[in-house]
Parts: C-alpha cells; sequence; structure tokens
C-alpha cells in the first residue's frame, strides 16, 4: 500500500491521537499543536512555546499537553493554558510522549540523556502524573520510553523502548502502579518511536531509523511492512470514521537545526484491514 499525503510543509510532527473527529497532532518544533479534518484542513489549537509532544484528554475533555523542554504537563481548554504538574524537579532532560488513561491519569517518558547534543542514552523513568497533578515514578531502567499505548480494558500498558529496540510490557494496578514488567516484542535492532493499537493486539510502530513502518504482534511477529522512501516515519495513529485509517507523521530528520530549514514533515495516511483500539 502507498501512503496518500494529507498535509505537508510541517517542521517535525509529532504525538497523533485520534479525537472527536480529527486528527490532533503537535509539530514539536514549530511549537504549535493541531487539530486536522479526514479532508486535510490544519487548524491551529494552542502555541506551546515549551515543544510540545504527546497528548491526551482528561474526562472532563481538558486537552492534555507534554512541554517537552520546560518539562510541564498541560491543560488545555476554554478557559486557555496552564500548568497539570511541573516536572523540572524530577529530572533535567526533557520530557516527551504520554498516554492519558480514563481516570484522568497521564504516563509520560523522560529521555533520560540529552538527545540533540548527542550523548550516549541513558536509562531513564516512566513519570505517573494524577488529574490533581501529583506526581511519582511509575517504573525505572527503562531506555528512553517513547510512544505508549493502553489496551481497551485499561489493564495494560505498551512503552516503546527506543534506544532499546523493544516494546514492553506493564500490568496497570488499580491505583494507577504499573507491575508486571515483560517484553512484548524485541524488535531485533529497529528503533520504536510513537505506536497505535489495533482490535486484534496488532502494533503499529513507527521506525525513525528505517524508511519504513511495521506492525507486530505480541512476541515480535512483524505482520505488515509499508515502506517509506526517503523519509523516515516518527509517529502513527488509527484513525477516520472506522478507525482504519492509520495516520503516519513523516519527516527527513529529528533534530532542530535541520528540521526547521527542510520543512519536510508530513501527515500521511494509508488504509489497512484492522480498526484501531484502546488509547490514546
Amino acid at each position: 500500500m502507498t501512503p496518500q499525503t494529507v498535509l505537508d510543509g510541517l517542521a517535525f510532527p509529532e504525538g497523533p491521537r485520534w479525537h472527536d473527529g480529527a486528527l490532533y497532532f503537535s509539530d514539536m518544533h514549530d511549537g504549535i499543536v493541531w487539530r486536522l479534518t479526514p479532508e486535510g484542513v490544519a487548524t491551529k489549537v494552542v502555541d506551546v512555546p515549551g515543544l510540545p509532544s504527546g497528548l491526551g484528554w482528561l474526562p472532563d475533555g481538558s486537552l492534555c499537553v507534554v512541554s517537552m523542554s520546560d518539562r510541564r504537563l498541560l491543560k488545555h481548554n476554554s478557559h486557555g493554558l496552564s500548568t497539570i504538574a511541573d516536572l523540572s524537579s524530577f529530572t533535567p532532560y526533557p520530557i516527551n510522549d504520554m498516554v492519558a488513561d480514563r481516570q484522568g491519569r497521564s504516563y509520560i517518558g523522560a529521555f533520560g540523556f540529552d538527545l540533540n547534543k548527542r550523548e550516549p542514552p541513558r536509562p531513564s523513568v516512566l513519570f505517573c502524573v494524577g488529574a490533581d497533578g501529583n506526581v511519582r515514578v511509575a517504573a525505572e531502567d527503562v531506555l528512553f520510553p517513547n510512544g505508549m499505548v493502553i489496551t481497551p480494558d485499561g489493564q495494560t500498558l505498551v512503552v516503546a523502548e527506543t534506544f532499546a529496540a523493544r516494546l514492553t510490557a506493564f500490568t496497570i494496578a488499580s491505583d494507577g502502579n504499573l507491575t508486571g514488567r515483560r517484553i512484548f516484542a524485541d524488535l531485533k535492532g529497529i528503533a520504536p518511536d510513537i505506536i497505535c493499537l489495533d482490535e486484534e493486539g496488532g502494533i503499529w510502530v513507527a521506525c525513525p531509523t528505517t524508511d519504513k513502518i511495521i506492525r507486530v504482534k505480541e512476541g515480535g511477529e512483524v505482520t505488515d511492512t509499508i515502506a517509506l522512501p526517503g523519509r523516515h516515519s516518527y509517529a502513527c495513529m488509527l484513525g477516520g470514521s472506522d478507525r482504519r485509517d492509520l495516520y503516519i507523521c513523516t519527516a527527513h530528520s529529528f533534530y532542530p537545526e535541520q528540521t526547521k530549514t527542510q520543512r519536510a514533515g508530513k501527515i500521511e495516511v494509508a488504509r489497512v484491514q484492522v480498526p484501531g483500539a484502546g488509547l490514546p
């Protein structure tokens, strides 16, 4: 299958989410959260100078936005933009993607090192932020925790460990703690970025160091591959009226000094067989 371009000319699109009939995403290096209709009409939602990444929604309908460089979880609604939690005292490095559960908790990954300065990867943590802004460490010793999904029953969280080349699963306890750590899929050297889940339990995995995007089953079997010649996939989301439109965020690079001049970022879409499920 050949993806079709829905929107181009972006700096670095990330964190796509299907919500209320449209695709929301962060143009991270432009500092903007956008809403994109299936017809390709883009509307600015909010400016986030601290570099927006992961998105989610609270039970009251407020939009949550990870502000990476100042390490804050923000809330956007009719009253404007406000801070839910300041994580800057917990980590000196940027925070990244997130997934919000149905109880209003947000799981957020932290870099653990300075990626843009090409430092070597170091283990980091997953944070859990309550709707009240309370911050706690939900998991330790994760190697660049990135995209996350929660299964439809709300009992399992899967996180992409980018520099460990694997998807790791946790059981979500009733209090939000993460237990029962296990490998969901060893990706055999492929670095995963943002991921999304389908009704059969398959996970689409954006692959930023390759020219493709893949679908894997628990255990690591790759069932589908979509070629992306000349570009890399950084994020994906299943959306559309039947949740079978696979939206893919592509670009040529993830370094800000390159993306803002190249402006090669795109939102592309391909039709797939199995509808999306779970969160986000």
